[in-house]
């Protein structure tokens, strides 16, 4: 792709200038466990509530807010527990220029040394040989959060005008479900966001380990539950094998229709959804960087069910699946236990992708189950029940902020970056999407490999300067565009 490049030279030598500082800032804020779904850390999550406060201050951000959500709703232990806040601050007002929202979470996952870290989680530990930080939190999300801080240090230390007017949304329960965030942007929609041209997301990944992304879709999920019920109590298959109808027997039965070994989902109906593949979004998958054997690395077995890069992608990104997570009530500790379950709960979820309407959804699920569990002819009762969903999520990966921000990248890291989708969800980008009414761009700074949720977490030092000059760099071509 050609374009006229802007002179970021400057800004970029900046950066790396400021690098020992911007390590430092991170290693502050990995410092403090701000564990959302651990009620005994609760107070160090406002700490880091009280951090970023501080930083943006210290930046010169205006209109700072910290919003009470109020007391956490059951189920907890303290019935007391308060929300983290949610915080926000301004960074200019220019009304000759665009209003951009940067979303971010400074909470992160529960971690100690002995679920087998390396070094201690919330100590952050630089390998300088191989140049990665360690800590948990480092990618997800403290990492593009404090990037953020560090492009606005940048611009001031160099005498720069900021190109546009940035406004900051960080909250505190995003990896505990986001409790309150939703009714927040919708109240603050007409309010404090009024102005906001285009939200900013970073709390995603590059596909792989070598090649910038960009990410325009997200695959929605709908969680299912399907509960089958029949003696009054557990009973002993010696007595009651043979002469009662056992509902982990239905379960089994009912739940292996609904999908097959290649992964092929059998309710009908659903694939009549999905929207059809065009020649564009079929290209755009050609230049991805991606193979079967990053695939296998990745799940740690050749149990692919594809053989190619493109199956494999649209598979996990613009196809539905449907996966059966577990069974509730069941035996299912070590050893022999001839126990016949009373009452047997499935689970199950579908992912959802462009155009597959929730509820129309959830009619062809409940009534294709309820078929299967009636040809049975069990005396056992039978109901199936949606937990939550969530919806997917696409956006044009030709617009001005994805272009923007592809520009960026190309001047960082002088390649074209992957236009990306995920098989995962978000769901804030949609609640920003509909409720303020502008694109999302999902802009990720760490790799693939990073270990967001899992030990040893880290971010390449590489990514995490370069992903601040991508940021910078980002808000410089959007500005113009």
């Amino acid at each position: 792709m050609s374009y006229d490049k802007l002179p970021l030279e400057p800004l970029f030598a900046k950066i790396d200038e400021l690098k020992p500082q911007f390590i430092s800032r991170l290693e502050k804020a990995i410092a403090i466990p701000s564990v959302s779904g651990d009620e005994s850390l609760r107070p160090k999550v406002f700490e880091m509530s009280a951090f970023l406060v501080q930083e943006l201050t210290n930046l010169g951000f205006d209109d700072i807010q910290l919003k009470d959500l109020g007391i956490q709703p059951p189920p907890v232990n303290d019935p007391k527990l308060q929300l983290p806040p949610i915080v926000l601050g301004k960074y200019g007002n220019d009304p000759a220029k665009k209003t951009v929202l940067v979303y971010g979470h400074y909470d992160v996952q529960p971690a100690l040394k002995e679920d087998g870290w390396a070094t201690e989680p919330f100590t952050m530990y630089h390998d300088t040989a191989k140049d990665i930080l360690y800590g948990r939190g480092s990618t997800d999300d403290k990492g593009p959060v404090i990037g953020w801080l560090n492009v606005i240090q940048a611009h001031r230390e160099l005498g720069w005008e900021f190109p546009v007017n940035l406004v900051v949304c960080f909250e505190g329960m995003e990896e505990s479900g986001s409790l309150g965030l939703d009714e927040l942007v919708a109240k603050e929609a007409k309010q404090y966001f009024k102005d906001v041209e285009q939200v900013t997301i970073s709390d995603n990944y590059w596909l792989g380990t070598t090649k910038p992304v960009l990410t325009y879709g997200l695959r929605g999920c709908n969680y299912y539950q399907v509960i089958v019920e029949g003696p009054g109590a557990d009973l002993h298959s010696g007595i009651f094998g043979g002469i009662i109808a056992e509902p982990m027997t239905d379960l089994i039965k009912v739940l292996s229709t609904l999908v097959d070994s290649s992964g092929q989902i059998l309710i009908p109906g659903i694939k009549d959804m999905v929207a059809p593949l065009t020649d564009k979004e079929d290209k755009l998958y050609d230049a991805i960087d991606f193979s079967v054997e990053e695939l296998n690395a990745a799940a740690g077995s050749k149990t692919s069910l594809h053989d190619n890069k493109k199956d494999i992608l649209k598979h996990r990104w613009r196809y539905p699946s449907l996966s059966l997570h577990g069974i509730e009530g069941a035996f299912s500790g070590s050893g022999a236990k001839t126990v016949i379950p009373a009452k047997v709960i499935g689970k199950f979820s579908i992912r959802t992708v462009p155009n597959i309407e929730s509820k129309k959804l959830d009619e062809l699920v409940f009534k294709f189950a309820e078929e299967q569990f009636a040809k049975l002819g069990s005396p056992n009762k039978f109901k199936i029940e949606l937990i939550h969903d969530g919806n997917y999520w696409v956006s044009d990966p030709f617009n001005a902020s994805f272009q923007a921000a592809s520009k960026a990248t190309q001047d960082v890291w002088n390649i074209v970056p992957d236009f990306t989708r995920e098989g995962g969800s978000i769901p804030i980008t949609l609640t920003f999407e509909k409720e303020l009414g502008v694109d999302v761009l999902l802009l990720p700074m760490g790799r693939g490999d990073d270990g967001a949720h899992s030990i040893n977490e880290k971010l390449d030092v590489s990514n995490y300067i370069n992903g601040c000059k991508t940021l910078g760099g980002y808000l410089h071509y959007y500005a113009k565009a």
